[in-house]
């Protein structure tokens, strides 16, 4: 029972045990019940929800009232007010101190070797700290020297994300460089929920069973949705960490407070303001070309875009091109497979998304359009990139940087064109061109950009 309810939050019904055996635990002071809703404040213990508008009512058939019940985190099980969450509360569950936990024999650039050393002064000190790296910086790699220092030193870590291929992509990633390591991957339907893992790799909505848990908390990509606009997913970060650990956020797009607070001396952090390959990120360029959704309409679409694409294809260049709405996206589809009937169009619903990202990776398509889906988490070689309609609210300064930031990922091929087609230039295009060109600007004092 230890190694399933230490430093977890678990409902009554939850537990894989008999009453008895539960009761046994119980009386001998080893488990920590609390109430899953608080009626005087009507607040959900477990998600941290205190908006009227996601709590009902409904007739308990345990204790035969009518209670409110969570429906902010009711995928996670339904919690009301009889509802019991258990958490553990005997003796602490001691992971192994790992000597050489870290098998890795790939180099860190200047950028990545200053931050991965104030990661690892933050695992230390149980401090805070926001990794502000550029897109491309190999954000990674920067933690190996942080999670080697924690896992030498007996802590326990979690590694969260909102989005469930990222865990999948990490999870393997790290086995293989802390191969002594037990590493569990949590996410909707994964089979290691029950696992006790030293090392944890989860999505953000995981850590709603987590209750106290890790010594280091490590948030990946801090700005990207849902995390970012979703304050229970917050609220569970807080509630997995231990009351004496470090948290350690890492984004490429800080959000405008956070910069602010970063400006002004009140938040730690350190900039990786260069990718690992010394070339500078590609600067967006703006071009305006009309009123192009009533072009679309008459099925056209504005010539400056419709050359932007020939000339790609031409040079048998790849490129990825972003479209505000899935309509628009596929008006423009249309119009390109004249050009090319391999160009090709994908969204977050589509059931081909997976195949379709492979066959570019492949490069069997040689234009993919595509919805903010895949501004992150994409790494293509050699591909330019473009906005069609950039002036559309669904681009924020967060969203056109790493929109941007696909463009000259890989030392092979460094640079790459970002072109802004739109109908008019919002604060955020302008913003994001404000983030990009300041990057470089520092990685050039700093000495990390070549030319």
């Amino acid at each position: 029972m230890q190694k399933i309810l230490f430093g977890k939050q678990l409902l009554l019904e939850e537990l894989p045990f008999p009453l008895e055996e539960i009761r046994q635990h119980e009386q001998h002071g080893y488990l920590l019940f609390r109430k899953g809703i608080k009626r005087e404040l009507l607040s959900c213990v477990r998600c941290g929800t205190t908006d009227a508008s996601w709590f009902a009512e409904f007739p308990c058939a345990r204790c035969g009232k009518v209670e409110f019940y969570c429906r902010k985190c009711l995928m996670m099980g339904r919690i009301s007010e009889c509802s019991q969450l258990v958490s553990w509360a005997g003796p602490d569950l001691n992971f192994r101190q790992i000597a050489d936990p870290l098998q890795w024999s790939g180099k860190l650039s200047t950028g990545q070797q200053a931050a991965s050393q104030q990661v690892a002064e933050a695992v230390e000190n149980s401090a805070e700290l926001l990794v502000w790296a550029v897109a491309g910086a190999g954000k990674t790699e920067v933690l190996f020297a942080g999670i080697a220092e924690a896992l030498s030193t007996g802590k326990r870590i979690c590694v969260a994300t909102p989005r469930t291929d990222v865990v999948l992509e990490l999870a393997p990633r790290l086995q293989k460089v802390f191969p002594d390591c037990k590493i569990a991957a949590l996410y909707g339907g994964s089979e290691d929920r029950h696992e006790a893992a030293q090392l944890t790799i989860a999505t953000t909505h995981q850590l709603l069973r987590f209750y106290r848990a890790f010594e280091v908390m490590i948030v990946d990509e801090v700005d990207a949705f849902p995390y970012s606009i979703d304050q229970t997913l917050q609220y569970a970060v807080e509630q997995a960490r231990k009351p004496k650990s470090s948290l350690i956020y890492l984004t490429a797009t800080p959000k405008k407070q956070w910069q602010q607070q970063c400006r002004l001396g009140k938040r730690a952090f350190i900039t990786i303001p260069a990718r690992y390959h010394r070339h500078p990120l590609p600067v967006p360029q703006f071009i305006w070309f009309g009123n192009w959704e009533k072009q679309l309409s008459k099925g056209k679409l504005p010539a400056i875009s419709s050359k932007w694409a020939e000339a790609r294809l031409a040079a048998g260049k790849q490129a990825l091109i972003f479209a505000p709405k899935i309509a628009a996206m596929e008006k423009t589809l249309r119009i390109l497979r004249r050009m090319d009937p391999s160009i090709e169009s994908v969204h977050a619903e589509d059931p081909d998304r997976k195949a379709k990202v492979i066959k570019f990776r492949n490069k069997e398509i040689p234009i993919l359009l595509t919805t903010t889906i895949l501004e992150r988490g994409v790494t293509i070689p050699n591909i330019d990139v473009a906005v069609i309609g950039a002036e559309d609210r669904i681009f924020t300064e967060s969203a056109l940087v790493q929109i941007a930031g696909r463009a000259g990922r890989s030392a092979e091929f460094p640079t790459g064109t970002v072109t802004f087609f739109h109908y008019g230039k919002t604060e955020a295009m302008l913003g994001a061109r404000r983030q990009i060109l300041m990057m470089n600007k520092e990685g050039r004092k700093k000495g990390l950009i070549d030319r």
